[in-house]
């Protein structure tokens, strides 16, 4: 096979792979396997769903073990932003019938993964995701936003922690308003200047390592446990 003839192929399969990306564009397809298999499960009424983004998604790659013990369905995908969720919340969360949904969204909307940064946007879609949770009878855990003070993918993002601290301002509130447990994981996991993750949760300023997680989970399970 020839140098041109390789070119044509990797771009080929360059263009469908974006083709396949642009018509799934919030990766509804990503659990559907396992959602299925879940589906064909018994639901014994305690279902968890935890919905987010990379931080959610790393949660259950780094510390499987902790979801499996205490029954927790991991849905979250990298990258994405809380319009991304709102796309997918009925296949990976309405459907699989869960008892009480967590909601850790937010970061990826500030950080502009999806274009320009509107709080009233980010803060609508975690409303609708509230509206359509409290329609189903679910119970629902809003998270904060966690600590940052930059994004190493996008150094053009300004006051950046400002914008964090504001975001979870509002989602405290949003809680409130629609009888929700808001969950503060900004606070257990702030470094002392109160804007930057604590260094020793994180190894990029916005994930959070190991040690991160154990303080996340000391303080999801008691309020998860209160609400199963």
């Amino acid at each position: 096979m020839n140098y041109r003839v390789v070119i044509m192929l990797v771009c080929l399969v360059a263009l469908s792979t974006v083709a396949r990306d642009r018509r799934d564009f919030a990766q509804v397809g990503r659990y559907e396997q396992a959602n299925m298999e879940l589906n064909m499960q018994r639901n014994k009424g305690k279902r968890v769903v935890m919905m987010g983004n990379s931080i959610t998604e790393h949660w259950v790659e780094m510390h499987p073990e902790f979801f499996r013990d205490n029954s927790l369905i991991g849905r979250g995908i990298s990258g994405q932003t809380t319009q991304e969720m709102l796309v997918r919340f009925r296949t990976d969360v309405l459907n699989l019938k869960p008892k009480v949904v967590v909601i850790l969204a937010g970061t990826n909307d500030i950080a502009e993964n999806a274009g320009p940064y509107r709080e009233d946007n980010t803060v609508g879609n975690i409303e609708t995701m509230l509206i359509l949770a409290k329609q189903a009878k679910l119970k629902v855990i809003v998270a904060s936003v966690l600590p940052c003070d930059a994004y190493p993918w996008n150094r053009s993002v300004t006051a950046v922690a400002d914008k964090v601290a504001s975001l979870n301002l509002r989602l405290k509130t949003l809680a409130k308003k629609y009888k929700a447990t808001y969950l503060d994981l900004f606070t257990p996991m702030v470094a002392e200047n109160g804007s930057a993750m604590n260094a020793a949760y994180t190894n990029d300023g916005v994930h959070p390592n190991l040690a991160g997680y154990a303080v996340m989970e000391q303080v999801l399970m008691p309020v998860v446990k209160k609400m199963r």
